[in-house]
């Protein structure tokens, strides 16, 4: 970040600035929030998205690939069920540890790592492929997570994401959870990553080739009710909110929750059959 000088700043208004983010103090709220609850029960369902992707980047064995944000490990299993060699890292210590079980259970060697998405701990272009499955987006500091991704990728290497869009079930619901839970001030939502403009105006620059597929991840549960219960007990950002509120303030997020269901649900039988939609990326970088 450039440097503003003391004459340029007394000649612009102060009104004219807009306050920084802390994104230290942001980060360490956000840890505290996906440390919450029990974010692994949740990302095990969504497995198949991390097989579509690694499919979709159609690696060779032996690539040497880098997880960012990986939570608890689709990305990391995928790659390294595919003779990868996967650095699996995460800034919430629980959700690596879950991650290197479930990699121990299917005897994988993966490498995992404590590493912050906007400040990865390795040397540049360490890396044959970058990767992340709903993890990236969540920086604060999107613009630094970006660079990190490029900056860890090898040249001709490949950079491979799954991102909620906007306009999707997850996007909205983000949206939702806004109108009850101030977001910090300066942050755009996570869901700028699912906007294709966003990632052509942000990475096109530095790529030899972009793929952009919008994809569709479909939550399957028993009722939209038990949906709501799970998420608000075992869904960091969603625990989190819930638990900000008085009782007042918790039924109003629950009900709107509930009508936001309703808007997606295609299930006739009193179920939850929920299409979200997100998008696949894969880049080579030039």
């Amino acid at each position: 970040m450039s440097d503003v000088s003391m004459a340029t700043k007394t000649a612009i208004p102060a009104t004219k600035y807009a306050p920084m983010p802390d994104y230290t103090a942001i980060k360490a709220k956000q840890n505290a929030a996906w440390a919450s609850g029990d974010y692994a029960l949740i990302g095990t369902t969504l497995q198949i998205v991390g097989e579509q992707l690694a499919e979709a980047m159609d690696l060779q064995p032996g690539s040497s690939v880098l997880d960012v944000a990986a939570g608890n490990g689709n990305a990391t299993l995928a790659f390294a069920r595919r003779w990868c060699d996967v650095t699996s890292t995460d800034y919430v210590e629980d959700l690596l540890a879950r991650g290197h079980r479930r990699a121990d259970a299917e005897g994988l060697p993966v490498t995992f790592r404590i590493a912050d998405a906007e400040q990865m701990p390795f040397e540049p272009a360490s890396f044959d492929a970058v990767v992340s499955t709903f993890g990236v987006m969540f920086a604060p500091n999107q613009a630094m997570a970006a660079e990190e991704l490029l900056r860890m990728c090898r040249p001709d290497g490949k950079i491979g994401m799954a991102n909620w869009t906007p306009d999707g079930f997850i996007g909205q619901m983000f949206k939702t959870i806004g109108k009850h839970i101030v977001p910090p001030a300066g942050l755009q939502s996570p869901a700028v990553w699912g906007d294709s403009a966003w990632i052509e105006d942000t990475f096109t620059r530095h790529l030899r080739s972009l793929a952009i597929e919008q994809r569709n991840f479909m939550f399957r549960y028993r009722s939209p009710e038990h949906f709501v219960e799970v998420f608000r007990t075992y869904y960091g950002p969603v625990h989190k909110a819930f638990l900000a509120l008085d009782a007042e303030g918790q039924a109003a997020l629950a009900q709107d929750l509930m009508s936001l269901i309703a808007r997606f649900n295609t299930a006739t039988d009193g179920s939850m059959r929920v299409p979200s939609s997100y998008l696949e990326i894969v880049m080579t970088k030039s």
